[in-house]
């Protein structure tokens, strides 16, 4: 048998990370599960990337016009707005959460092969729709997962969410480089055929999945006897998950059309080169969240909530800016994309731990994980609609306005993280 390898937990704390070993709560951990959760993360991240600003250059080169970008982009976010809710309470109802997972990657597969092969109107419409209700479903059963594997008693919770982030950056690094070169090689349509493909190992990957049995789960995980309604409404209602919910609008909101915008323009500059700086742009904040992660769930865990959401909102008015500034001078600063967009690295490792971990704090206990996740996912999937189709609309007068406004929004939202309840429970 080997060693077994010693990995901090919490302050003082240690873990023994071998099949069979008790963590302090007593339970045992489960090596293989947690190596299929890693790359369940590592492979469903090229789902997310192949849906992201390689859309916009590929509608672009289709000579699709900003507007007609923005209508399809803020379709899919409405979708995902409109399923938040009802896909996170049928992943609360599911004591399957593998087989919810399962169903949405297969999903968001069928939703890329669709983009590659019939980039019409209405197919196109269809494969946003698919990825945005299936999304709903991946993120909070990968989620679920976590919390079960780790346990939330135990302070685990917050280095288990930091590894997912550090793994799905990773993953969403390496599918952006892969996607850049066949982008710029073979063209934006073979980008969502590499996607679907590359997404089969995480298939593969969730049957190394084995969730602990009803019994062995937190209540707050089992989802298996329903609180009363009055309890329902009561968490609803909770201060800080209307608060956290804002804040993750604000961001939203701010963030959501900055790099798409940015991809458009770069694609009338460059051509098809434009998939190798797409690329770039994504690859760099992937390495940042990467290394960012782990610190960002540790952190949490220590300090609290508050000091990881300030410091992931400070960054978004800042990019904003820079962002505007390129814009105004696309002849010599197209390239300069790349170091700004490093800045995006810092938001993505901090709301990658925060969301479900400030969920979790809010629904101890409720059984109601997944519901509340879909409200968060709610708030974030109205905002990021409202950015792509304002900023769409902003954009085809004047870029440079666009980002400043996004800028601008991303400052209020710097505000109302520093007001933002702090959610962690003091031992």
């Amino acid at each position: 048998m080997p060693t077994p390898r010693e990995r901090p937990t919490a302050p003082g704390l240690t873990e023994p990370r071998s099949s069979g070993a008790v963590v302090p709560d007593g339970r045992a951990v489960d090596r293989r599960s947690e190596a299929g959760l890693d790359w369940l993360n590592f492979f469903t991240a090229n789902l997310q990337t192949a849906f992201g600003p390689f859309v916009s250059v590929y509608l672009t080169q289709r000579a699709w016009t900003q507007s007609d970008i923005g209508l399809i982009l803020s379709v899919g976010y409405a979708a995902s707005m409109i399923s938040q809710v009802p896909a996170g309470a049928l992943v609360d109802a599911t004591r399957r959460k593998t087989r919810a997972a399962g169903v949405a990657i297969m999903a968001i597969i069928a939703g890329a092969l669709i983009l590659a092969f019939f980039p019409t109107l209405l197919a196109v419409m269809a494969a946003e729709i698919s990825h945005g209700f299936a999304s709903c479903m991946l993120g909070p059963a990968i989620a679920a997962l976590s919390l079960t594997l780790a346990g939330r008693a135990t302070g685990e919770a917050g280095l288990r969410l930091g590894r997912n982030a550090r793994f799905a950056s990773i993953g969403n690094g390496v599918a952006a480089g892969l996607m850049a070169v066949v982008g710029s090689t073979l063209g934006a349509r073979a980008v969502f055929i590499l996607g679907a493909v590359m997404a089969v190992p995480g298939l593969l990957a969730l049957r190394l999945i084995r969730p602990a049995p009803p019994s062995d789960r937190p209540r707050a995980l089992a989802g298996t006897q329903a609180p009363p309604r009055e309890e329902i409404f009561r968490l609803l209602a909770d201060r800080r998950l209307l608060w956290f919910a804002l804040c993750c609008a604000a961001f939203t909101l701010s963030n959501a059309y900055m790099l798409p915008l940015a991809a458009s323009g770069a694609t009338a500059s460059l051509g098809n080169d434009a998939s190798l700086l797409i690329g770039a742009c994504i690859v760099g904040p992937q390495i940042i969240v990467a290394l960012l992660s782990p610190a960002a769930g540790r952190i949490a865990e220590e300090r609290g909530r508050r000091p990881v959401l300030v410091a992931g909102m400070i960054a978004l008015p800042v990019r904003g800016l820079a962002l505007a500034v390129i814009s105004g001078h696309p002849g010599w600063a197209t390239w300069a994309l790349i170091p700004v967009q490093l800045l995006d690295g810092i938001s993505g490792a901090a709301f990658g731990v925060l969301v479900p971990l400030v969920t979790s704090d809010i629904t101890r206990g409720t059984g109601r994980f997944n519901l509340c996740m879909g409200v968060i996912g709610l708030a974030m999937g109205a905002a990021a609609a409202a950015s792509t189709f304002a900023g769409g609309l902003l954009a085809d007068q004047s870029a440079p306005d666009a980002f400043l406004a996004l800028s601008g929004i991303g400052g209020i939202g710097v505000v109302l993280a520093a007001m933002m309840p702090e959610t962690r429970a003091i031992a």
